[in-house]
């Protein structure tokens, strides 16, 4: 006598394949997510040390802006970013504590702000909802106090 057929045959690896899925995504978006927001504080960060190294090692104020701009822009292009809020200095913000700003035992600060978009998201839904998280790093240094004032 053999058993009756069980209706029930083969519902586990589909139940399994599904319940997989339905938790895969989710997470798989919150790890690249993650990734992106990590990125976007390293980029910052990265940024706003080199800028306000930048600023301090340099001839003169004007150059010293320039260079921390390309700084932010190298910064924010090897992590995957835009570079042109940089260049054109939207994403870049110097200050300095005395004025001249490169007189001896000051103070230079410089802000990097950038927006990390989320992954996978629509250019299209993006102009209707903000879907971008700001993300920013301040550093501050000091103009070396035994230098010739620039």
């Amino acid at each position: 006598m053999t058993p009756p057929p069980s209706a029930e045959r083969g519902s586990a690896v589909v139940e399994f394949i599904g319940t997989t899925v339905l938790l895969l995504i989710p997470l798989l978006y919150l790890v690249l997510t993650v990734g992106r927001l990590q990125a976007g504080a390293f980029a910052v960060d990265g940024g706003a040390r080199e800028a306000a190294r930048a600023v301090v090692t340099a001839s003169s104020s004007d150059d010293g802006a320039a260079r921390a701009r390309v700084a932010v822009a190298i910064a924010l292009e090897d992590q995957g970013f835009d570079p042109q809020p940089a260049l054109s200095g939207e994403a870049v913000q110097v200050a300095c504590s005395k004025d001249p700003c490169l007189s001896p035992g000051g103070t230079v600060t410089a802000t990097v702000r950038a927006s990390v978009p989320l992954p996978f998201v629509p250019e299209l839904l993006r102009s209707w909802v903000p879907l971008e998280v700001p993300v920013e790093s301040r550093y501050r240094t000091t103009v070396d106090q035994f230098a010739e004032a620039r």
